[in-house]
């Protein structure tokens, strides 16, 4: 298993087509909500891709955006045949790595706040729905 993180110049196409396969199955297929994935942040020079890899293949993923006065951190997801190992955790300490001397903010889709809280988030603002998916904006203070 290697987990790394990158700015997008870094990538090669292979690498952009299955970040872009993954969060695709992931949130437009799997979680049923078609949105417009390709923003325009994933290009910006502080942005970092999270890539976790088990045998050559892309299984999870994050970004970190540069928010100015906070990191951003959105995107992360496995594929399903990744999930329950605890690798979630890998891609994580890899992207708050990453995300250093600023408070750090996501919003965590509300059932994960407990896990999120396991890195020191806490909740800062209300519930609201993105995508009809209940989410709770939460914040790492550094």
């Amino acid at each position: 298993m290697i987990c790394t993180a990158v700015p997008f110049d870094q990538l090669d196409a292979a690498t952009v087509y299955a970040v872009c396969r993954l969060r695709q199955d992931v949130f437009v297929v799997e979680q049923e909500c078609p949105y417009p994935d390709l923003d325009g942040r994933d290009v910006e020079p502080g942005t970092r891709h999270v890539l976790l890899s088990e045998d050559d293949l892309l299984v999870g993923y994050a970004r970190v955006l540069d928010d100015g006065d906070v990191w951003r951190i959105g995107r992360v997801l496995l594929v399903p045949e990744a999930r329950g190992r605890g690798l979630a955790d890998v891609i994580m300490q890899t992207a708050l790595s990453v995300a250093a001397g600023r408070d750090v903010v996501l919003d965590a889709q509300s059932p994960l706040t407990g896990w999120y809280a396991t890195f020191g988030f806490e909740v800062s603002g209300p519930e609201f729905l993105e995508d009809d998916i209940p989410h709770t904006p939460m914040r790492l203070r550094r």
